[in-house]
Parts: C-alpha cells; sequence; structure tokens
C-alpha cells in the first residue's frame, strides 16, 4: 500500500516502485489523504469549486497506468502550502494523528498489507500534509502490524547534481536550481533502497501525464510540466531510480533493489 498527500504525489515519488510491484504480480493499493483541492491549478480547472473531483479522476486514470488494484481517499481536506493555508475545514494537517490513523490502519487490516511507503519525516520538502502522511502513516502501521514501513524520498546528492544538469535545458525555470533542495529529502548515507524503476519509465511518464490539471497554471511552470518535456532518454536517466528507507533497517552498501527484502529474509513470523 502507498499513501499519499494528494494526487500526482504518487507518480513523482513511487510511480516506478508501484510499476515493478504490480508487474510481478503483487496487489498494489493507493490511498489518497486528500484530493488536493487547494492544489495550483489554471482558472479553468478551478472556478467551478470542481478541482478535487478532476484531480480523483486523474488519480484513478493513473493508478490504471502503475497496474494499482484500489484507489482510496481518506476524506480530508487539503491543507494548503504552510505559507498559503486553505483554512478549510477538516484539513488533514490538522487531523488528529490518531483518528487519521485508525482510517488508514482499517485499509491496512482490510487489504493485509505487508508493506507500506509513507515519507520521510519532513515530508521531502515540508509540505503539512507530507509531514502529516509520514505522522499518520508510521502509526497506522503501528496499529495495523504492518511488517514493513517505507519512507518515500529523493538522494538528495544525486537531486541537486541532475537538478544541475536539467538547469542547463532551455526554458528552466528558477524553482529548479540546486540550492533550493539543500535541505530536502533525505542524506544519502540515510537511505536503505534504491529501487531501479527505468524498465518502467514509460508508466511512470504516463501515470504524471495524467494529472493534466497539476501541468498547467495561468503563470509560472509547473514541476511537472517541466518534466513531462524532458526528452525521453533524459527522463529515463533523471527519474528512473526511486528511493526509501526503511524503518528499523541500518543502511548499509549496496543499497536494497528489492522493497520487500525483508518480507523474504523473514517470510512470515506469525507462523
Amino acid at each position: 500500500m502507498s499513501f499519499h498527500a494528494h494526487p500526482d504525489d504518487e507518480a513523482l515519488l513511487t510511480a516506478g516502485t508501484l510499476a515493478r510491484a504490480a508487474a510481478d504480480g503483487h496487489r498494489v493499493v493507493l490511498v489518497m489523504a486528500t484530493l488536493g483541492e487547494a492544489g495550483l491549478a489554471a482558472s479553468a480547472d478551478r472556478e467551478d469549486g470542481r478541482l478535487g473531483e478532476r484531480r480523483l479522476a486523474e488519480l484513478r486514470d493513473s493508478a490504471r497506468e502503475l497496474g494499482c488494484a484500489r484507489v482510496e481517499w481518506l476524506g480530508y481536506a487539503d491543507s494548503g502550502m504552510a505559507s498559503d493555508p486553505s483554512g478549510a475545514p477538516g484539513s488533514f494537517a490538522d487531523a488528529e494523528v490518531e483518528e487519521a490513523a485508525a482510517r488508514l490502519a482499517a485499509i491496512l487490516d482490510e487489504e493485509g498489507a505487508d508493506v507500506l511507503t509513507v515519507y520521510d519525516p519532513a515530508g521531502g520538502y515540508g509540505h503539512p500534509d507530507h509531514v502529516q502522511v509520514h505522522r499518520v502513516g508510521t502509526r497506522a502501521a503501528g496499529l495495523a502490524g504492518t511488517r514493513v514501513v517505507l519512507e518515500a524520498t529523493v538522494d538528495r546528492r544525486l537531486l541537486r547534481r541532475a537538478l544541475a544538469l536539467i538547469a542547463r535545458l532551455p526554458g528552466i525555470p528558477s524553482d529548479f536550481a540546486p540550492s533550493r533542495f539543500a535541505a530536502a529529502y533525505s542524506a544519502p548515507e540515510a537511505l536503505t533502497h534504491r529501487v531501479d524503476v527505468r524498465r518502467f519509465a514509460r508508466q511512470k511518464r504516463a501515470a504524471m501525464a495524467a494529472h493534466a490539471t497539476q501541468a498547467g497554471a495561468d503563470t509560472g511552470v509547473r514541476t511537472l510540466a517541466v518534466l513531462l518535456r524532458l526528452p525521453r532518454p533524459v527522463f529515463r536517466w533523471a527519474l528512473g531510480h526511486e528511493w526509501y528507507v526503511e524503518h528499523g533497517r541500518t543502511p548499509a552498501r549496496p543499497l536494497l533493489d528489492d522493497i520487500f527484502a525483508t518480507l523474504r529474509d523473514a517470510p512470515d513470523r506469525h507462523g
């Protein structure tokens, strides 16, 4: 099961891993805390108040591309950015962790999930809903007895290196400056997994493309739009690996390429 804050987060951080797991015969379930209705989008997608509905439809299209068997929404409102909070009643960032974790744990129990992906403690780049995904997801795994918890993250050093190269391409906005990510995501020494998803670059790109509302804006250039403009060989190089920190596992080298390694090492602790 892969737990995320907003539709399109799954495409950016975990899409290749999910496609690979589904291709290997695993049942893959996507759970969203919110519908991302406070997210940036072109005014044409926002003015009728149905952005959340559009993003849910896009999420289902993304899940189909990745081979996911089920999509669920926990029912919370998008909290908005820390600098521009939505103020919506029922925002995810303001939810009681125990209550939200119980909702997620119920799905983990129903599915009998062995692996759950969340985010790192800082939520990657600090979005309040992403930080809450870490808190709620970690607690839910404890309630449900989920055996493997993986923080979906990025190798900070490689991210900054890739951005330095991408920044040389024409039309790349200043938001992609490597200096902006000096403290984002995870230091390389903290990582436990580097999952090779190059064979699933097509599915990952299709999942990103499904989130059309997040590729457009009235002003500026969106991250998703920039990534989708990358030539396919560059896309495969830049986004061909996904990184995780597994709870309870001591980082070692080489990094693991198998998110199910712990389960294979100890197939069934309960007999």
